[in-house]
């Protein structure tokens, strides 16, 4: 199985990366607040929306190296392929730098991880990991991506890495190329023939008439 196809099989089938995790926890807290009327709702709304837009508009986190960095990790992670564009053409990097800005939390274990990726790299190869060749970081990558095979002097590599794709599977399948990837249709309108002429004989039931017309002219609407 390939990276990308890997990736979705977790992502489907858990749906529990810290990032939704948190999301949830959020979620609780404002659908356990009380609803008053329509007009409660619409003003919440429209203060969430403003809080996001002030988070959109606050000053970078990430300065150009550690961006430079988080570009080739993401596209690592998730690279482009028959089926979609990377986690660079699903505008990642930009989904992480709001999500670091609206939960600080993730500031320190990021900033703190991206330094460590350098540092090993300049003791390893003399440079910075953006500045590294492809093979290069594609070996230090795999030092830190399998947590089981990683050595005890890695661990901090590995938390980093752990967290970091978290969020790049989380902001990569929330986008629109993500969702298309997944191949999501959301909702669609079918059409209900009734109940089932042998459950209707089971129970001794029938539609009338009327109600046998009126779902005809339903249906053929």
């Amino acid at each position: 199985m390939d990276r990308r196809k890997s990736l979705k099989a977790i992502f489907i089938g858990s749906l529990t990366t810290s990032v939704i995790v948190g999301a949830c926890k959020d979620l609780n807290k404002v659908n356990n607040a009380p609803l008053q009327t329509n007009a409660g709702n619409e003003y919440r709304m429209k203060e969430e929306i403003k809080s996001l837009e002030k988070i959109a508009k606050e000053d970078k986190f990430f300065n150009e190296n550690e961006l430079k960095s988080l570009h080739i990790l993401a596209d690592i992670i998730i690279p482009k392929d028959d089926v979609s564009g990377s986690a660079n053409d699903a505008k990642v990097v930009e989904f992480i730098e709001f999500t670091v800005l609206d939960r600080p939390n993730y500031q320190v274990s990021l900033r703190g991880g991206l330094s460590w990726l350098d540092m090993h790299c300049l003791k390893k190869y003399s440079l910075s990991f953006s500045d590294c060749s492809k093979q290069q970081q594609l070996e230090i990558v795999d030092m830190i991506a399998y947590p089981k095979k990683a050595k005890p002097e890695m661990r901090a590599g590995v938390s980093f890495f752990n967290t970091l794709r978290d969020l790049v599977v989380t902001g990569f399948y929330t986008s629109e190329i993500g969702v298309t990837d997944l191949g999501f249709k959301g909702n669609a309108p079918n059409q209900w023939n009734g109940v089932p002429d042998d459950v209707l004989k089971q129970y001794n039931l029938s539609y009338t008439k009327r109600e046998l017309t009126e779902c005809i002219q339903f249906n053929n609407s």
